[in-house]
């Protein structure tokens, strides 16, 4: 049979299920989201003069599940227009929709017995064939599905997404032992395809793999903390970054989950499992209980392990009194080494390798239990040592999984280390060891092998996923300098990454993107643009432009500015096509990058804008005109052009360093076109990038002609200027802040000329650096520009 899904029913209008349905409707699949017909009336209901048989009653739980959509942050969907693809009902009069549904989304309360019987409800009106799953954290899908129909048995599977669904990577199958192999191979593409998640099968067993493992580590370093005496906020300063972890860390991650829900996970476990020691770390300690007791759960209530005081300091509590007190942070030797040395494997064994330190012992004593841990579930709530490590890099952030924590700092001496302090290491990793195999993963021609069942089996991934490293391994790289280097992506088409600090631009950059031009001309069908760094490139380099200004090198910036204009005209006039392939963070001169591009392929989650107002600039490598000019390209035919409308829209988007919040958005403020396209999944941009780049070489592709730009004009200078002036009356704007709006207003416009009149692009790219010239030999844009360097936000002066 073959599966496809193209309508959604999910069932629950919470959190989560809200969430997921919010997920689906980014993915621009239609979902009908039910939930439970209300018992009562609400007060506002009764003033009204309805009754429960009303339908805005009998549909209002889910009704305001979707409204809350709007309000939540991080928000969940990508665009108020997913909120159109959400269709409302309610599970007593609306049934008979799931027939509609090719996959049913179970997201109810978690208790088994009211699961089995809404089952029993979606059996009896589901189509024959439809796929159904259940968003469990931690009941066995096994056991929900024991009453159904065969078929549905046959097509019922766990798909455990985390929370918030958009944001966070990990989906969890988790197939019963009916469920069809075509169902479960199906739904991990799709998944990955279609829904941009990282996919891995688990077991049905408590809480699966990340959940599993993550709790466990969470309540080792919550005993370990109280063991070894120190407090909320000196585990947090070393449990981050600084051994690959999220900024949260270990409480403030709590903070932010809740710390109810950390407990309902942890308590799961301890009920389904049976080994004595197990069941002693998932104990949760009772100042926990204490804490939901009265009500301090996190984020949500205002107050957990931490809080913030009116006064907007943040403090701790004391796990020992329960009485908040100034944060504080543990700096050792162990640490401090450690944040002297490059790459988190050195940095690992620089912390963890200083015995008496208290830092390093404190690590150390929290790192080793979870290594032993997921080695003993190895086959037990996973197949492989891959879906392990990979569950707790999507689902929990760790930049590196368990088993290659266990690689990077060196398995024969963890094992040594451990097993001299009396720990048992599972008997399949000294067999590992005593065949020769150092090793849990290794590398070779471009390919990843992991350890498996006594050899080492090559790991599978989507032909989507490309990977920069494996490319320059197996095909080298054709040219780079300090700041970027293009690589041979195949199939005639070249690749241009990024490389430098935070892959700011500066000259080098510069001088690789017109090489690259220049290469791709003679020899290849077209260029992508990108890179698989942190962010797509946050910008020029800031601190080198500063440093000119403040010694006066206006000559040498000009010379900087116009080289930085004749590469994105280079990237706009390229004979062969170059599509820009933005993701994260794409600013400042990253859009000015992206803009003139032949197209862009944007990552799902792509934050992009023209963020220079905010240092006391305005955009100074073309990125006015771009969007201008995409603007008025986007404009549907047949439609009167206005000038005054664009040129006020694109003036707002610039003076308010607006970004948008994903690449949806970023179509609908005009930084996409009709020419640009969104990737499903984040990890396929570099591969839907390519595909582009050949779509458009085998249709032909032609560089576009010079174009002339019709402009406001004086008219449309003074409207623009008179916005401004009335901000700054207001007390919205500073002296400077108009000075600023005066500048871009003048470049919009084209200058004291008559509205209408067409320029030559190179007319408003003069115009562009000279007032970028102008503003940045400023004093207050330099003190803007030095309060972002050291700061990193914004002054206002």
């Amino acid at each position: 049979m073959t599966y496809s899904i193209k309508k959604v029913a999910v069932i629950g209008s919470g959190v989560m299920g809200s969430g997921i349905a919010a997920h689906l409707a980014n993915a621009g699949l239609p979902v009908i989201m039910f939930d439970r017909v209300p018992d009562s009336l609400t007060d506002k209901e009764k003033k009204q003069g309805l009754s429960l048989e009303d339908r805005s009653v009998r549909n209002r739980i889910v009704a305001e599940g979707k409204k809350k959509l709007l309000k939540q942050k991080p928000s969940p969907i990508t665009s108020k227009k997913s909120l159109e693809l959400i269709q409302v009902a309610n599970l007593e009069d609306d049934l008979a929709l799931l027939s509609e549904a090719d996959w049913i989304v179970e997201v109810i309360v978690e208790n088994l017995e009211a699961k089995k019987e809404l089952f029993k409800k979606v059996d009896a009106h589901r189509s024959k064939g439809t796929i159904i799953t259940s968003n469990t954290s931690g009941i066995s899908v096994e056991a929900m599905i024991s009453e159904a129909s065969e078929d549905m048995q046959e097509h019922f599977l766990g798909t455990h997404f985390f929370n918030p669904p958009r944001y966070l990577k990990l989906l969890e199958v988790i197939p019963t032992e009916k469920t069809k192999a075509e169902v479960l191979s199906f739904m991990k593409l799709f998944g990955e395809n279609v829904l941009g998640k990282g996919v891995v099968e688990a077991k049905d067993t408590p809480n699966f793999i990340a959940n599993r493992i993550g709790t466990y580590g969470l309540l080792v370093t919550v005993q370990e903390m109280k063991k070894q005496g120190l407090s909320v906020g000196e585990v947090d300063s070393i449990t981050g970054p600084l051994i690959g972890r999220p900024k949260s860390a270990t409480f403030r991650t709590l903070d932010v989950v809740g710390i109810d829900t950390f407990y309902y996970v942890a308590n799961n476990v301890y009920h389904h499992v049976s080994d004595p020691k197990e069941k002693e770390i998932f104990t949760v300690p009772d100042f926990l209980k204490e804490m939901i007791e009265k009500g301090w759960i996190g984020a949500k209530s205002g107050k957990g392990f931490y809080e913030k005081k009116k006064d907007r300091t943040i403090v701790e509590i004391n796990p020992n009194t329960l009485e908040y007190q100034e944060r504080k942070k543990l700096k050792t030797n162990a640490v401090e080494a450690a944040k002297q040395e490059k790459g988190l494997s050195r940095k690992m064994k620089a912390l963890i390798n200083q015995k008496g330190d208290k830092a390093s012992d404190f690590i150390w004593s929290i790192i080793k239990p979870v290594l032993v841990y997921s080695a003993d579930l190895v086959g037990e709530i996973a197949d492989d040592v891959v879906s392990i490590d990979d569950a707790m890099k999507w689902g929990f952030g760790w930049e590196l999984g368990p088993f290659e924590i266990w690689d990077a700092i060196g398995v024969s001496a963890a094992v040594e280390r451990i097993q001299d302090e009396g720990t048992p290491v599972p008997s399949w990793v000294l067999d590992m060891l005593e065949e020769g195999n150092e090793t849990f993963y290794k590398q070779e021609k471009g390919e990843i092998y992991f350890f498996h069942n006594d050899t080492y089996k090559q790991k599978i991934v989507n032909k989507k996923e490309i990977s920069l490293a494996a490319v320059k391994e197996q095909k080298g790289v054709i040219k780079k300098n300090t700041g970027a280097s293009l690589i041979d992506m195949g199939d005639d088409v070249a690749l241009l990454e990024f490389h430098s600090k935070s892959n700011a631009i500066g000259l080098d950059i510069i001088q690789m993107v017109n090489e690259s031009i220049e290469e791709v001309n003679k020899n290849y069908k077209g260029l992508v643009i990108g890179n698989q760094g942190k962010n797509f490139c946050v910008g020029a380099n800031l601190a080198m432009m500063l440093m000119e200004a403040q010694d006066d090198n206006i000559f040498e910036l000009d010379l900087v500015i116009r080289q930085f204009q004749n590469m994105t005209m280079n990237i706009k006039y390229a004979d062969k096509p170059v599509v820009v392939a933005p993701f994260n963070m794409t600013l400042g001169g990253g859009a000015e990058v992206s803009l003139p591009a032949a197209a862009i392929q944007a990552s799902p989650e792509t934050y992009m804008g023209l963020v220079e107002f905010g240092v006391g600039l305005i955009p100074g490598g073309g990125g006015t005109k771009e969007l201008y000019l995409k603007e008025l390209r986007n404009l549907p035919e047949g439609v009167d052009l206005d000038l005054t409308k664009v040129a006020n829209d694109v003036f707002e988007k610039v003076a308010t360093a607006k970004v948008s919040t994903s690449a949806r958005e970023a179509m609908e403020n005009g930084y996409l076109n009709k020419n640009d396209r969104i990737s499903r999944n984040p990890d396929h941009i570099l591969y839907d990038a390519k595909k582009r780049v050949l779509s458009l070489a085998n249709e032909g592709y032609e560089k576009p002609a010079r174009e002339k730009i019709p402009v406001v004009g004086e008219a449309g200078y003074a409207a623009m200027v008179m916005g401004a002036k009335s901000l700054h009356y207001g007390g919205y704007a500073s002296e400077h802040d108009l000075k600023i709006a005066e500048r871009l207003a003048y470049v919009l416009s084209g200058g004291r000329i008559k509205e209408g009149t067409e320029i030559d692009e190179q007319v408003m790219l003069d115009l562009e650096r000279e007032a970028f010239l102008n503003l940045i030999a400023e004093p207050l844009t330099q003190q803007r520009m030095q309060h972002m360097l050291v700061k990193g936000k914004p002054l206002r002066n």
